[in-house]
């Protein structure tokens, strides 16, 4: 049996144009990203190489272009395209991803919003 380990990712800020409403999507806001993946890190403990795990830099650049990028209505729909994307690494076996709205246009004080999605491999 293959340990479960996990790399996370917290706390990646980047500024997009997500949301339902057509001022959301001129100005845009900061969208705040956490990451936790479930992987066997036996391979890179033992190499001591960085090829045999997820590189995290790599998958910072990956979900902040996918926040920078194309939008979407929804944090849940950029919840699920964050997860495919670290899914698309056969080595991670799970993963969570919490997509915080800070910003989002609720009259009421508040201090988050966020939606959180666990996929993993069928």
């Amino acid at each position: 049996m293959s340990a479960v380990d996990e790399i996370t990712l917290t706390g990646l800020t980047v500024f997009g144009y997500h949301g339902v409403f057509d001022f959301e999507r001129r100005q845009g806001q900061e969208f705040t990203i956490d990451l936790a993946l479930q992987l066997s890190l036996s391979a890179a403990a033992a190499s001591d190489d960085v090829v045999d795990t997820v590189h995290y830099g790599e998958l910072a650049d990956r979900v902040a272009g996918i926040v920078s990028g194309e939008p979407v209505n929804l944090i849940e729909t950029l919840a699920q395209r964050i997860a495919d994307a670290a899914l698309e690494d056969a080595r991670v076996q799970n993963v969570t991803v919490t997509v915080h709205k800070p910003h989002a246009p609720i009259e009421q004080t508040f201090a988050d919003v966020s939606v959180t999605i666990r996929r993993g491999h069928a």
